[in-house]
């Protein structure tokens, strides 16, 4: 799904590091809010790898149903 990728990450500004990946420096997920094309996520280790980019709304569920405990954080 290359529609779906952004090959370099790094190519991309304003990464965060989502509030659900924990106090653990191996294990951080980076996300950048308001992007044009959708939500791109990363891994942080790996930051001149690829990016998921997901649509909107769907990573907006994705969020409300592990804040509601429907999927474990």
């Amino acid at each position: 799904m290359t529609e779906n990728t952004i090959p370099d990450a790094s190519t991309l500004s304003g990464w965060r590091k989502s509030s659900y990946s924990g106090n653990d420096a191996d294990s951080c997920v980076e996300v950048i809010d308001a992007h044009p094309s959708g939500v791109p996520v990363r891994d942080s280790k790996i930051p001149h790898g690829s990016a998921l980019v997901f649509p909107a709304t769907g990573w907006s569920s994705f969020i409300t149903a592990v804040k509601g405990g429907e999927i474990p954080a």
